[in-house]
């Protein structure tokens, strides 16, 4: 792993790749959905069949529920995270921040390797 190891007020180290002068002086994303490291390009979502940008919750739990995910309803669960699953038969699970304005590009990763032809992350 190459980059530079950044931590936050809290004491949270993060790795940010490919760093510029930006990563260091931004210090929230400008964009809701961008990528993981600050000072780096905004990523979005996209339903490939019909191109279109996910912006918000509704349309990514309709374009899920299309595509035969459903809620996961657990009382054990992380309250700050909402849950999709496949089956009750498969083991594909999404774990996604309850806002979607704290997604990060590995959320949206996690949703393209579970539906490979359905979705893709652009940079904005």
């Amino acid at each position: 792993m190459s980059g530079v190891w950044i931590f936050d007020k809290n004491g949270v180290a993060r790795l940010v790749t490919n760093p510029t002068r930006e990563s260091f002086e931004q210090k929230e994303p400008a964009v809701p959905g961008t990528a993981t490291a600050p000072g780096a390009r905004p990523r979005l979502l996209v339903y490939l069949p019909e191109n279109q940008v996910i912006r918000s919750y509704t349309e990514l739990e309709e374009r899920l529920t299309q595509l035969g995910w459903s809620r996961y309803h657990n009382d054990h669960h992380d309250p700050s995270l909402i849950q999709f699953h496949k089956s009750d038969s498969s083991s594909h699970l999404l774990s996604l921040p309850k806002t979607f304005a704290n997604f990060k590009s590995f959320h949206f990763y996690d949703i393209v390797v579970k539906n490979r032809s359905f979705f893709e992350v652009r940079e904005a």
